[in-house]
């Protein structure tokens, strides 16, 4: 296969996008939808051809999983994202200059995007929903994990491109090999873009690499402080949810920081996450607490690799601080940037905690499980930023766009 033929495949397919109307956009993504569901069979069968490849205890094996339920989630996501209102030609700034030159700032699609993935199925659909109605053409480069369900989801939007008569090479599905990730990684005659989504080596390998522009999804190291003013019930739920709900996602809780005054209610924050065998690598203060009220098989003593480790697993570290301050400090030294909380019914710390925190998403008595563009009315994301610069936490349809400059005259010069 000669990947320079298709990165300029999807270069010249990505001008042609600019010509579609926002109701034909709409109608590509609503009849993609349903042939989602449609192919629901076809998708599951090559799914599955996948999962038999993976560990079922391997914490992936969830986030390659896809199911008929999870199948009309992602239609639904593309759905909403079709109901979204079109990101394009948005007038961002406007004035008249003293001599008459009218300037305006609008939005403009980036042209091709390039997307690098480890075992998530569903970013391809969700990719594509968000390239097509932001006006991008888009190359996917999924994990060798999920090789056979990102083909069969490519297919099946490809079948409804063609019916549509629109050029396929919108969106393009590279190998699954390293050779082909090397090569877009430096096609920048043809990609203007490219979002990493995955492990932090993966991250890494690109940021070292690339000579295409990116912008970091980086690894989601989240903490959640129990300050001293927390609630017990809202704490016990929160972590819970944080930890559990879905232990392979970059949003999941990875250490539990507690205030030293309400250690005598850290047996009761952690008692759900018994359900779960949740393994605990405590300091030496949580530990002494927790011994002998959580199971011990499950309760380890914390080593200093642990604080600072995504686990993506049924394990989270725990950490006794003296004030709000050691916890910010904390953070500052082991977190990401991705997603923080703090669980407190004081004001004042609620508002020192999120002027301080530097992070891409900071919560006050709620999990960091919430961090998700569809959770913030996106549609749907294409990644999580943990950078500054463009964008930052869940990327959107906006995220997605750049601007461009209009400037209408009558004939002035410039002296």
């Amino acid at each position: 296969m000669d990947l320079e033929e298709i990165f300029s495949g999807v270069h010249h397919a990505s001008r042609e996008l600019l010509s579609l109307k926002d109701n034909e956009i709409n109608g590509i993504l609503l009849a993609v939808a349903d042939s989602a569901i449609a192919e629901t069979d076809f998708i599951l069968d090559e799914n599955r051809k996948d999962l038999s490849r993976m560990d079922p205890h391997d914490p992936k094996y969830d986030r390659l999983k896809l199911t008929e339920e999870r199948l009309k989630d992602i239609a639904t996501d593309i759905r909403n994202v079709a109901m979204l209102p079109s990101p394009l030609g948005r007038i961002l700034k406007e004035t008249i200059r003293p001599n008459g030159l009218k300037v305006k700032k609008i939005s403009v699609p980036f042209g091709v995007i390039g997307i690098i993935y480890e075992a998530r199925p569903n970013v391809s659909f969700d990719v594509f929903s968000l390239c097509l109605k932001s006006g991008n053409a888009c190359i996917l480069k999924g994990g060798s994990d999920a090789e056979h369900s990102n083909k069969a989801i490519v297919q099946v939007i490809h079948g409804v491109l063609e019916r549509f008569k629109i050029n396929p090479h919108i969106v393009e599905l590279l190998p699954a090999d390293r050779e082909a990730t090397t090569e877009l990684l430096h096609a920048r005659d043809y990609v203007d873009l490219i979002i990493p989504r995955g492990s932090s080596s993966l991250i890494n390998f690109v940021r070292q690499n690339s000579t295409v522009p990116i912008i970091e999804t980086g690894a989601g190291i989240c903490h959640t402080y129990f300050d001293r003013y927390g609630d017990v019930k809202k704490g016990t739920a929160i972590i819970n949810n944080a930890k559990t709900r879905r232990v392979s996602v970059c949003n999941a809780l990875d250490c539990l920081l507690i205030d030293g005054d309400r250690l005598s209610d850290l047996p009761e924050l952690c008692a759900p996450l018994q359900k779960s065998n949740v393994a605990l690598y405590a300091d030496i203060h949580a530990y002494n607490i927790l011994k002998g009220k959580y199971p011990a098989e499950l309760l380890k003593e914390a080593t200093e690799d642990k604080f600072g480790t995504e686990f993506l697993d049924y394990k989270m570290a725990v950490k006794a601080v003296q004030s709000i301050r050691e916890a910010i400090g904390h953070i500052e030294q082991y977190g990401s940037k991705h997603s923080e909380c703090i669980i407190t019914e004081n004001e004042e710390h609620a508002m020192q905690f999120c002027r301080s925190i530097d992070a891409a998403c900071v919560y006050v008595n709620a999990p960091t499980s919430f961090t998700d563009g569809a959770q913030f009315g996106l549609g749907a994301e294409i990644g999580i930023s943990t950078q500054k610069l463009h964008a930052r936490g869940p990327m959107g349809l906006e995220e997605i766009t750049t601007y461009k400059w209009i400037i209408e005259g009558d004939g002035q010069i410039r002296k």
